[in-house]
């Protein structure tokens, strides 16, 4: 599929190559140089016919001349299982029960210790945040913060993937992104493909360790949005233990209220 793209795509490209990944195969397509204005939200129109989803793609160097891991094919598709292997909310209990039980000198902590990161939950995992009611776009949503996340990273590459939605498109790359929590993306990927249903979220946007999210329907109320903190903190600890001031599920939770975007980063 990726090799036919002149003939799947309406939409013009920048000139490009196909990324191998050793023996696991083509990874997927990259442009050589920035994408231009409106390409994320063209190609993404096209998705449905040619199957490829669109990604803005970013580095951690961008200035070092290999645009890893993109350009430099540092990609494991063949390590991956598949996403629908996977229980999304068994994956997140599971994962929480490792944050909570882990070595309490391995992370910065507040006053109280890890309980009072957790806090109201401690070491109980609370289960899944409530789905929210249909809203905007999620499309439109996305089109519109692909715009923005390229207009603040001029250097931003598209990258092509033939994959069904953007959660299957991490695990399609062999992307590797959250390698330091558990070295099998595509159980990343299963939930993701929860929250695309769940918040109308969409995959935007990858970098070496980052992944970036536009969401149409977020939490709305407090307590809804600590339920989703709740499985941030779960999927990517690092959110809390690095981003967060102070480091606690409350603080961040009150930043996911009415936030039509969802950034990650992998320590």
């Amino acid at each position: 599929m990726i090799s036919e793209l002149d003939a799947l795509l309406d939409a013009p490209l920048s000139p490009g190559r196909i990324v191998p990944a050793g023996p696991d195969g083509p990874a997927l397509w990259l442009s050589d140089g920035p994408a231009s204005p409106g390409l994320w939200a063209r190609t993404r129109a096209e998705h449905a016919r040619t199957g490829l989803w669109p990604l803005l793609l970013d580095s951690g160097d961008p200035g070092d001349g290999e645009f890893r891991p993109w350009a430099s094919g540092e990609l494991s598709p063949g390590r991956m299982t598949s996403p629908g292997e996977h229980d999304p909310a068994a994956l997140l209990a599971g994962w929480w029960r490792e944050h909570t039980h882990a070595d309490e000198d391995d992370d910065p902590l507040p006053p109280g210790g890890r309980a009072a990161v957790t806090a109201p939950f401690g070491q109980r995992w609370p289960g899944l945040a409530p789905a929210r009611p249909a809203g905007p776009d999620p499309d439109k949503e996305a089109a519109e913060y692909a715009e923005f996340f390229a207009s603040l990273r001029p250097h931003v590459r598209l990258g092509l993937v033939p994959a069904e939605c953007g959660a299957d498109a991490l695990t399609v790359a062999g992307w590797e992104g959250p390698v330091n929590q558990d070295n099998d993306t595509a159980k990343f990927s299963a939930v993701l493909r929860t929250w695309e249903q769940r918040f109308g979220a969409r995959v935007v946007a990858l970098g070496l360790d980052t992944l970036h999210l536009s969401v149409a329907t977020p939490p709305e109320r407090p307590e809804d949005a600590l339920l989703v903190a709740a499985e941030h903190f779960a999927f990517c600890p690092d959110n809390i233990w690095q981003g967060a001031r102070p480091h606690t599920l409350a603080s961040y939770a009150e930043r996911l209220v009415d936030a039509y975007t969802w950034q990650f980063w992998w320590d």
